[in-house]
């Protein structure tokens, strides 16, 4: 008994050094108190609640993903009643349950036009992994055994696994993983303000950026090349909307060389664009999209992979060709986090949270450059929907980053969390990052502003 009272009062900061093994996470730094361990203890609307009483308003919505944002007991309370009725059973050999049928229904009605079957995972990373799998097994069916490369884009982000890994396109993410592995490939990243030449348009960049991946198809053999896969407006690598037009390009390319499409949608699913996905935010038709994150606004882990009809006809003729389809997750379809998400879509449709980002949306993003577009040392405001970034530059005419050592963009994420507010120092550059949850008010979308604000020119005072 002794024993079991000390350990009650042991300092839960000293429990996790000692034994928690955080992802994304200074290693050494942590586990010897030399970076902050933040303890989160509660959280209502877009804030949350940490284990010293300090509030904080989520300008990131956890990583993306709390889109409804947090305490919402009708969420809680369906998945309460499931886990009476059927906590588990799983999908394998045509098991099923009523909300994965009700869900799978539903996602599919939202999709674009021509999707029509999903399956099932956890997180983002398995569901493309997933995708890959599909991919290679698609043109194996079809007698192309030669047709397996997959292109990303350089700073997309696709996922932690091995293969995933690969798709991302961003260093960070490979040191010392001996990442990127084969058949992945990568094209041109495209961000307008960064890249772009001199007087060109953002339809003339959109057409430079097809050329590329035109190219690069043509150098690999489009006999090799199976599928282009890419999140509708961009997120880890930096909160890029496409350029004007891109998106357009892109898909001609693929018809010209009978290449699948793949949205990575699990950023921009289930409203965070202002409509249900990205694909139909920027008229994008896709063979396969990969959804996560708002399907449950992460209060469960549930991710889905969700095919055409073309894709489909041909796992058909798989299954009559090699048999059943060699592939599953233990928790594939897992029936309670189908009703967890059932619940939140609930919301998402009932409150018209697609609507709140469209009338929020670029209130926050125009009061946002307003506030800090002009200062001296930002280069680039940029947004759409419920995403947006500020992109700091040493010297804003030529867009000269800072030297990497002076670590702008988390001095600046920590000067915003001092004063209450959660944004992201996104790791590809000095860029700080929002995509808070799509019920963010006017009023909270100010308080956002003001907050950076100090905080931009808090950090310039240290600089100069």
């Amino acid at each position: 008994m002794t024993q079991v009272l000390l350990r009650n009062v042991e300092d839960l900061e000293a429990l996790d050094r000692a034994h928690v093994f955080h992802p994304s996470t200074h290693l050494r730094g942590h586990a010897h108190g030399e970076t902050p361990c933040r303890i989160v203890e509660g959280g209502e609307g877009v804030h949350i609640v940490d284990r010293e009483g300090k509030r904080y308003l989520d300008a990131f919505a956890g990583l993306y993903c709390v889109n409804v944002g947090y305490g919402r007991r009708e969420i809680a309370d369906a998945v309460y009643r499931q886990m009476q009725e059927l906590a588990y059973y799983h999908a394998y050999v045509g098991h099923s349950s009523e909300p994965l049928i009700r869900l799978s229904e539903r996602i599919v009605s939202k999709a674009p036009e021509g999707m029509c079957r999903v399956y099932y995972g956890l997180s983002g990373s398995d569901a493309n992994e997933t995708q890959i799998k599909l991919v290679w097994y698609y043109n194996n069916i079809l007698g192309r055994p030669q047709k397996k490369k997959i292109i990303s884009r350089e700073r997309g982000y696709h996922g932690s696994g091995v293969m995933t890994g690969s798709l991302t396109g961003l260093p960070v993410f490979h040191n010392a993983f001996d990442l990127p592995r084969e058949p992945i490939r990568h094209t041109v990243c495209p961000h307008y303000w960064k890249h772009a030449r001199p007087g060109e348009s953002e339809e003339e960049y959109a057409r430079r950026c097809a050329e590329a991946l035109d190219m690069l198809i043509q150098d690999e053999g489009p006999d090799t090349v199976a599928a282009f896969i890419g999140e509708p407006a961009m997120g880890t690598g930096g909160l890029i909307p496409p350029p004007a037009g891109y998106w357009a390009e892109i898909q001609a390319v693929l018809a010209k060389y009978d290449i699948l499409l793949i949205a990575d949608e699990v950023v921009t699913g289930f409203g965070r664009m202002g409509a249900w996905f990205g694909s139909q935010h920027y008229d994008i038709q896709p063979d396969l999209m990969t959804v996560a994150k708002g399907l449950t606004s992460a209060y469960l882990p549930l991710s889905g992979v969700i095919v055409n009809e073309k894709i489909w006809k041909v796992l058909e003729q798989g299954s009559l060709d090699v048999g059943p389809i060699g592939h599953g997750w233990t928790y594939s379809a897992h029936p309670t986090c189908a009703a967890a998400a059932l619940a939140n879509l609930d919301i998402v449709e009932r409150e018209d949270l697609p609507g709140n980002v469209r009338e929020v949306g670029p209130y926050f993003l125009r009061e946002l450059r307003d506030a800090v577009g002009e200062h001296p040392m930002v280069g680039e405001v940029r947004g759409d929907g419920m995403i947006a970034a500020v992109e700091f530059v040493e010297d804003k005419a030529t867009k000269r980053p800072f030297d990497p050592a002076k670590k702008v963009g988390p001095t600046v994420a920590a000067a915003c969390l001092e004063r209450g507010l959660i944004a992201r120092g996104m790791p590809h550059g000095d860029i700080l990052g929002f995509a808070p949850p799509l019920v963010l008010t006017r009023d909270e979308a100010d308080e956002v502003v003001r907050i950076t604000k100090d905080a931009v020119e808090a950090v310039a005072k240290t600089l100069a």
